[in-house]
């Protein structure tokens, strides 16, 4: 876990453009603290939520926390949100409603642009009472980021999505939208179709729009041992496709059958916990379905993967792997930082100048 100063400058050094935190309370520390932290320690990354949730926090709270993050950092914080996981998996609660998440993206926009939200949309539905009850000359109609700086940028909203529904109603609302679908080049080309078509519905183009990617990359110049890897920690990541069903999105007759065992298989408890990967195993995910739902192997067929999908349309990746390497790997575990971010930066920045 990264979580000093000295991690920070590390990762800025090595060339990254940003880390993400983790926002599940059960299970790590609080990520405004940590961006906060790496705010200072750092000149340019960007600090982002990986990702948090429109239930554990009020979204007042929740936009209050990332412009905080963004005023202190200079512009560098972007809020990363999703239906929520392991933080409400720990709450004894499932990913929130669709019609609850889109209108959370929605009320998140307005706030973050130092709009006022009606009370009637931002209040919590418990029993606390509503402010009208008490005894005033006037009251507030609304929630608003009142002490947001005129001349700061607004924080963009990055939404991490699976499923063709949330791909649809996001693309036109957010600046960002982060595909978690693996790293298949069909299953990328189908989420970026879904993303473009209901921009173009709305009259939108890519413009103003940033797609990514996470994907889980394995960097080592022996493609066995880089596999052996990926076939221990590919489960977390691709459990997001059947969290509420059938895996959705071109599939082979392998890929249905490595997702309906993970669906089947996957212990929550064991979600996050280090020594668990042993136990995962136990779902015996097909090899070749681990190769190419990550990308596994020496930095030229690393590079060579990441720039396909960047060609298809990607513009980011949410690299998930390089920092847990195993220290028995010794000088190999810096092969991604060494030679893969180089060469992706040069390739990319030929792609799309200013990139």
């Amino acid at each position: 876990m990264t979580t000093s100063q000295a991690d920070a400058r590390v990762v800025e050094a090595e060339g990254w453009d940003g880390q993400m935190f983790m926002d599940s309370q059960s299970l790590c520390l609080d990520p405004y603290v940590m961006m906060g932290l790496w705010a200072g320690a750092t000149e340019r990354l960007k600090l982002s939520t990986g990702v948090t949730n429109p239930h554990t926090r009020h979204l007042a709270v929740t936009a209050c926390c990332a412009a905080s993050v963004h005023a202190v950092s200079g512009g560098r914080a972007v809020l990363g949100i999703g239906r929520g996981d392991s933080a409400l998996a720990y709450l004894g609660l499932a990913p929130v409603g669709l019609s609850v998440f889109r209108r959370a993206i929605q009320d998140l926009q307005i706030l973050l642009r130092k709009e006022s939200l009606s009370f009637a949309k931002s209040v919590a539905n418990d029993e606390t009472p509503s402010l009208d009850t008490m005894s005033l000359g006037a009251r507030p109609e609304g929630t608003t980021l009142r002490w947001l700086p005129k001349d700061l940028p607004k924080v963009p909203l990055d939404v991490a999505a699976t499923g063709p529904k949330v791909i649809e109603m996001s693309a036109p609302i957010a600046e960002r939208v982060t595909f978690s679908v693996g790293a298949m080049p069909e299953r990328i080309e189908w989420a970026l179709d879904i993303a473009r078509n209901a921009r173009s519905r709305h009259g939108l183009t890519d413009q103003g729009i940033s797609y990514g990617a996470q994907v889980l990359v394995y960097c080592h110049r022996d493609p066995e041992t880089a596999l052996e890897a990926a076939v221990k920690v590919a489960a977390p990541l691709a459990r997001f496709q059947v969290i509420q069903g059938n895996a959705a999105g071109p599939q082979s007759v392998n890929d249905t059958a490595n997702f309906a065992a993970i669906r089947k298989n996957y212990d929550m408890n064991t979600h996050g916990v280090a020594h668990a990967k042993d136990r995962l195993m136990g779902m015996k995910l097909d090899p070749e379905f681990v190769r190419r739902f990550t990308i596994a192997g020496p930095p030229e067929h690393c590079i060579k993967r990441l720039l396909d999908l960047a060609h298809r349309g990607l513009d980011r990746f949410v690299c998930v792997g390089p920092s847990s390497y195993s220290e028995s790997w010794g000088e190999d575990r810096h092969l991604f930082v060494r030679e893969v971010i180089p060469a992706l930066r040069s390739e990319l920045s030929a792609l799309k100048p200013g990139r």
